[in-house]
This record gives structure tokens, C-alpha cells and sequence, in this order.
């Protein structure tokens, strides 16, 4: 899947990473449902990092349609309140 975080690029992740990611995705959306400004900002971060560290960056000059896009990490909680769906910013 290619995920983009606004900002930054693109990477592509495979599937079975996924898991890992819908956990951080679940901890944010209760942070954020519960006004955790503090635990928001260390999730998000958390959520970040994971898939800069299990992706793989496309190069700069890489055309691929983003299968995800995720906020960038100075992102406010208004802001990723407006990208959510009913299961968080990843699906599933």
C-alpha cells in the first residue's frame, strides 16, 4: 500500500504491517475522543515514525496514487479530526 504523510513523501508498506499501525491508529482516536491533547501528540508521533520505519520512501519523483494519507506531525487536533473516518485515519 502507498501511504503518504502530508509534507513528507510517500512510502509503500505491506500489509502485515498493518496491525501494528491500527493499534497507534485506535490509541489516537481515543486520545483525541477524549481531548488528550498531550497523548495525541506522542500517538501521532508514535504513528509517524512507524511507518517511516516499517516503510519504504518512493523516490521524490514518484507519480503513485496514495493509497493512505496521514497528517504531517504538527498536524492539530482539529485538523486530524477533519481526515478521520469512522475507523480512524487507517481503515480496517
Amino acid at each position: 500500500m502507498i501511504v503518504r504523510i502530508m509534507g513528507e513523501g510517500q512510502v509503500e508498506l505491506a500489509d502485515d504491517h498493518f496491525t501494528e499501525l491500527n493499534k497507534l491508529d485506535d490509541e489516537l482516536l481515543a486520545e483525541m475522543e477524549s481531548g488528550d491533547e498531550a497523548g495525541f501528540r506522542r500517538t501521532l508521533a508514535a504513528l509517524l515514525d512507524a511507518v517511516r520505519r516499517l516503510g519504504a520512501p518512493l523516490p521524490d519523483d514518484a507519480l503513485e496514487p496514495s493509497e493512505l494519507i496521514l497528517p504531517a506531525a504538527d498536524a492539530t487536533l482539529a485538523e486530524v479530526r477533519d481526515m478521520l473516518s469512522d475507523d480512524g485515519l487507517i481503515p480496517g
